[in-house]
């Protein structure tokens, strides 16, 4: 039977921890015609990532959930700090101004789902309205299209809850001077309707100079019970984000981050930045057709607009010129409208003695993505070349590029400053006139492109009960994908149709109930445009999609006082677009295969002891590769990562927590030359209850105030970690 369940969002947000008990252990109570089941089922009656009622123990792939409550235990205030602790996923630089993840060695920037709907857009996301944020490791192709080799990271957000009324909110700051508060609020409009409201402002700030900024969330939803049988959730949310880019550090002659220079921030003050405006709507219609068969249809609609502008170190000769550094620069701008209609099937049913439980879907998705940049255009290199080719009839002189004196802070803000040599230096990204102009400033205008996309998609899939003991999944997605490129300076329109199956099977084996045994495989593919629809100029080849094979096999075991332990081994073989060593705003195709295993336990150990532990061992190496050498590492992938925390309740009104995480060493470029140190980094928090509905919290990162490097995004930048420092808070209910 489909079990008549409404399972919660929210996985136990009222424990400690999210539970993963075995599904006999699950308590269970009775709210009107559902039953409330707490912690066995990664399922919601909302939009969620696996779309089915499934036991996490039969998820034929690893997993990781952070909910709400942790979220606030723990202090986290972005997905980078979740990552830190989640393993087989690492964090790359994002070029300072978005969320960038390496899923089991892996890039992306678009494996991001805001409530099992497609959230491709680069940006920092804000975790104030989140109810829990779910990491899929391994195989995600059948139910999310394209992409997902390595894993997604999905967003749960809170809904509007019918017949309570209760608030909370929390103010923090930290010793960087970083300010937040937010607020979430629900009424009982009427007797089945309930209006949510969480809203947050952010003043950011940290330990790197001219870091600023500021973040607003604001996301009121509205549940209405139609019928017993039928649930209407309609929601908004506004982002309005601006920040400081920080690109990081350059390497030296040992090819690893030079230390003394940590204190420098390579960018202009005023013209390195990114602001974000965004409107989402999302409505999601749900109906119960029988105990057995339910249905929901979502409707996602998400303007963003969004400028990045920055400087950043380019080149950097320590033996030689270790005073002067090469800055390049651009500023690029992306307005998106995604438009995605989504509507699943769910029925569990028999056939002889098989037992079933089949989701049967299908997707539309239409983007209009229209994105421009403008390389930087120094005066000086522009004179310099324009005199050069006068003079000798070409040039080599870049004039996106130009070198300075390296100082805290460099001589340069607002686009003006003064060159190594002395001679006074303007940016204008572009727009900047000198005699000769005509030859004086080629390929200022990197790309300036207008993309429609419409992408149809089928999906089936079968979760087969053969006996007690043995479940088979089989499915199968059919994604249409059609893309039209206006490549706007050279009028050239082009457009390409991919068909692609991408199947899945899965094999769980349960020796016990609260033990399984699995294996799956799953292929998936990505367009050659990109995830970002921006690598479209040159042959039309250039539209042929990239394809993945991932295999996997594990094991989940559930104990009984509700610690739960995850081991899983894969293979992964992708082709993909990565950042060129000597030239990051170019891509290279790097096909590479990566074979690795990871390890997770997570739960109660004893009533007052929660540990989330996790490691992974990964290694893998490019097997084709233009513009560099073959049997190379694959970039960012540290051999080994582990980490730790411990969460223990010592009375009624105080707790506290201890953990670390450590990543070895890894290379930041496809050359393998240049290198992030390993790192180990431990962090701590207390918390004390004046009341049941009242928390003083302070969370305390860095404790050894370790210099480190947590991640990169090219040769010379890389990141600088913070030191020692202490975020307090003070969280309310009522």
């Amino acid at each position: 039977m489909l079990k008549n369940k409404t399972v919660s969002v929210f996985l136990a947000t009222t424990m400690m921890v999210p539970a993963v008990a075995h599904a006999a252990d699950a308590e269970s109570e009775n709210s009107g015609d559902d039953i409330l089941v707490v912690g066995d089922v990664l399922y919601s009656n909302q939009i969620n990532a696996v779309k089915t009622p499934t036991p996490i123990i039969d998820v034929p792939q690893s997993l990781s959930i952070v909910t709400a409550d942790e979220i606030k235990q723990r202090g986290f205030t972005s997905i980078g700090q979740i990552v830190d602790y989640t393993p087989g996923v690492n964090n790359t630089q994002g070029e300072g101004h978005r969320d960038a993840l390496v899923f089991r060695g892996v890039r992306s920037t678009a494996d991001f789902y805001i409530d099992g709907v497609r959230d491709d857009v680069q940006y920092y996301r804000g975790l104030y309205n989140l109810e829990q944020v779910e990491i899929l490791r391994g195989p995600n192709a059948l139910l999310f299209g394209r992409g997902g080799t390595g894993g997604i990271l999905n967003r749960v957000t809170k809904k509007g809850t019918i017949g309570e009324t209760f608030g909370g909110g929390q103010i923090a700051i930290d010793t960087f001077g970083e300010f937040s508060v937010q607020g979430d609020i629900n009424i009982a409009a009427g007797e089945n309707i309930g209006v949510r409201v969480n809203a947050a402002y952010e003043s950011l700030n940290n330990h790197r100079d001219f870091y600023d900024g500021d973040r607003i969330g604001f996301n009121p939803t509205v549940r209405f019970q139609i019928s017993p049988d039928t649930t209407l959730d309609l929601s908004y949310e506004y982002a309005d984000h601006e920040r400081f880019i920080d690109r990081g550090i350059p390497t030296g002659t040992d090819g690893r981050p030079v230390s003394a220079l940590r204190n420098v921030v390579f960018g202009d003050p005023e013209l390195n930045f990114t602001e974000l405006e965004a409107h989402l709507l999302r409505a999601n219609l749900q109906h119960a057709f029988s105990d057995n068969f339910k249905a929901n249809f979502s409707a996602f609609y998400g303007d963003y607009d969004k400028v990045y502008s920055n400087f950043y170190a380019s080149g950097y000769d320590q033996a030689n010129t270790p005073n002067v550094v090469t800055l390049d620069g651009y500023i690029d701008t992306t307005e998106r409208q995604n438009l995605i209609l989504s509507g699943n099937l769910v029925g569990e049913f028999e056939t002889g003695s098989l037992s079933h439980t089949l989701i049967f879907g299908g997707e539309y998705i239409n983007t209009s993505s229209d994105q421009n940049r403008f390389n930087a255009f120094w005066s000086a290199q522009a004179a310099d070349r324009a005199a050069d080719i006068l003079a000798n009839g070409s040039s080599d002189i870049r004039t996106d590029q130009t070198d300075f004196l390296i100082a805290r802070p460099l001589n340069l803000r607002g686009g003006v400053g003064v060159r190594a040599d002395g001679t006074p230096n303007v940016n204008s990204f572009g727009d900047f006139t000198v005699a000769n102009a005509d030859i004086a400033s080629p390929n200022i205008l990197n790309d300036d492109t207008r993309v429609d996309i419409d992408v149809f998609s089928l999906y089936i899939q079968d979760e087969i009960e053969v006996t007690d003991w043995l479940n088979v999944v089989l499915g199968g997605r059919f994604d249409s994908f059609d893309i039209t490129v206006n490549n706007v300076p050279n009028a050239d329109i082009r457009s390409r149709k991919d068909e692609e199956f991408s199947p899945r099977a899965g094999l769980i084996i349960k020796p016990r109930e609260n033990v399984s045994f699995y294996a799956s495989y799953s292929e998936s593919f990505l367009p050659r445009s990109g995830e970002q629809f921006a690598n479209i100029n040159g042959d039309n080849n250039a539209l042929d999609p990239n394809t993945f094979t991932n295999l996997e096999a594990g094991i989940k075991w559930d104990f009984e006082q509700g610690l739960s332990f995850t081991a899983a081994v894969f293979e992964i073989e992708q082709s993909s677009p990565q950042p060129n060593d000597n030239d990051p705003s170019t891509l290279d195709i790097i096909d590479s295969k990566i074979r690795g295993f990871e390890l997770q336990l997570r739960g109660q150990v004893t009533d007052n002891w929660f540990v989330s532990a996790g490691y992974s061992f990964l290694d893998g190496e490019q097997v084709d590769a233009t513009g560099s050498t073959t049997g190379l590492r694959l970039r960012e992938l540290p051999e080994n990562m582990f980490s730790i925390w411990n969460s223990i309740q010592i009375s009624d009104r105080i707790g506290f927590g201890l953990g670390l995480t450590h990543q070895d060493e890894s290379f930041i470029n496809n050359g393998n030359t240049a290198v992030l140190p390993a790192y180990t980094r431990i962090d701590a928090a207390a918390h004390f209850d004046f009341t049941d509905n009242l928390r003083l919290q302070v969370n305390i990162e860095n404790l050894t105030d370790t210099v480190y490097f947590p991640s990169s995004h090219s040769t010379h930048q890389a990141t600088v970690g913070a030191p020692l420092n202490a975020r307090f808070s003070i969280t309310g209910r009522f």
